[in-house]
């Protein structure tokens, strides 16, 4: 089964998959992660990623294409995949489509987190990254999935693109690019809008309901 998450910076998408790869072994795929990676390895084009991220910029679609498409070649298993945060437009899903076809895969559920503007900037002011695991929690909700995490206080940091008035504006531009999108996948089968304001784990049951359907 391949299963998009989408929905605004805040709205939980990644502490949603993180569940769904834990009780359904899945294998969650972020394009945030990917640019992130590109950034570690402090190369130019990382260089280039970093400065937009941390300006709340968008980075090309282009790019972020040929990152998905390099990190699917090397996977080995492919049925049970997450993408997480893409596609973010109209542009991105038609792309998407081409390289799912080229890697014979077919998209099963598309699960829209919708979540209000004010209870991303609460979110988003407690939300810390394990720069060793990459799994995300927040010191300002209650996250159970904190007392498994066995990497350490240690690697917990705020990243520098988590700055509430950054967000925020990443939030309001996404919301404008991303309408079209939503329509898109509303004319699809396998379309799942869910309530983004609700607690975390109730928010998790109405996914893991649409899947157990």
């Amino acid at each position: 089964m391949i299963i998009i998450i989408f929905g605004p910076p805040g709205a939980g998408k990644g502490t949603q998959s993180q569940f769904l790869v834990k009780e359904f072994n899945y294998l969650q795929i972020s394009t945030g992660d990917l640019l992130r990676d590109e950034i570690k390895k402090k190369s130019e084009l990382g260089g280039k990623i970093s400065s937009l991220i941390n300006k709340g910029y968008l980075v090309s679609d282009e790019l972020i294409y040929l990152l998905l498409d390099n990190y699917l070649n090397k996977l080995n298993k492919k049925n049970k995949l997450i993408f997480d945060g893409y596609p973010r437009n109209l542009k991105q899903a038609n792309e998407f489509s081409n390289l799912l076809d080229k890697y014979n895969l077919r998209i099963n559920k598309v699960f829209f987190l919708n979540i209000d503007r004010e209870l991303v900037k609460k979110r988003i002011s407690g939300r810390v990254v394990c720069s060793k695991c990459n799994r995300v929690f927040n010191t300002e909700i209650a996250n159970l999935e904190m007392i498994n995490h066995t990497c350490g206080k240690d690697f917990l940091i705020k990243r520098k693109d988590d700055d509430y008035k950054t967000i925020l504006k990443r939030f309001d531009l996404y919301m404008e690019e991303t309408a079209p999108l939503i329509e898109y996948y509303k004319s699809k089968e396998g379309f799942c809008e869910i309530d983004g304001n609700k607690e975390i784990k109730q928010i998790y049951q109405q996914i893991k309901g649409f899947i157990d359907v």
